[in-house]
């Protein structure tokens, strides 16, 4: 059985497909009776919309609506794209600075063997030099948990050897058949003092 073809509900207007893609209203889009223009190529004050327009027709540049909260809302007269584009690189640039500092885990056995140790130690030693917190845990089997003053001594002995870059959040708890701490790294300036 063929179903007949699907109509458009309303009516199909692209442009108006076009303005909810965009972020910010520009030029025809701003239906105000006025807006207040801000920026470096405009003397500041409230204008009517046609000539706020005129304005940025006569620069060859586009009205941007910035603030459409604001009464009236707040335009600048501005390379749309090239706004953009300088919106894009700030977010970036700011979503670089604020890197999140993963937490790496470390597994040792309360038997653990010292070229294991090793080998374990230079890895959460890049780690912190990266930024990132190590999670250090031992984990008991069976009736190792006998053992848990091993597992202390593994951690605190691991804590020891990376106190040049990172320092331990709390002394090492059990947390049923782990035993564990966590190691912030070192502030850069803290390191710098040191040098």
């Amino acid at each position: 059985m063929a179903f007949p073809p699907r109509q458009p509900r309303g009516n199909f207007n692209p442009r108006f497909r076009k303005e909810q893609q965009q972020e910010h209203r520009t030029n025809n889009m701003i239906r105000v009776p006025q807006v207040r223009l801000v920026g470096d190529n405009v003397e500041v004050g409230v204008y009517s919309i046609q000539e706020a327009l005129k304005m940025a027709q006569e620069q060859q540049l586009d009205l941007v609506e910035i603030s459409p909260q604001a009464d009236p809302p707040v335009c600048k007269i501005i390379d749309y794209n090239k706004f953009l584009y300088e919106k894009k690189k700030k977010e970036k640039e700011m979503k670089a600075k604020s890197k999140t500092a993963e937490v790496k885990e470390i597994r040792f056995t309360p038997g653990t063997d010292d070229h294991d140790f090793d080998f374990k130690a230079r890895h959460a030693e890049s780690f912190l030099k990266e930024g990132n917190k190590v999670k250090a845990y031992v984990q008991f089997k069976g009736r190792a948990i006998m053992f848990k003053e091993r597992g202390e001594l593994v951690l605190l002995k691991f804590a020891e050897r990376l106190a040049e870059v990172g320092q331990p959040e709390g002394l090492p708890k059990l947390e049923g058949k782990r035993m564990l701490m966590i190691i912030s790294p070192k502030s850069q300036k803290k390191k710098k003092e040191g040098a």
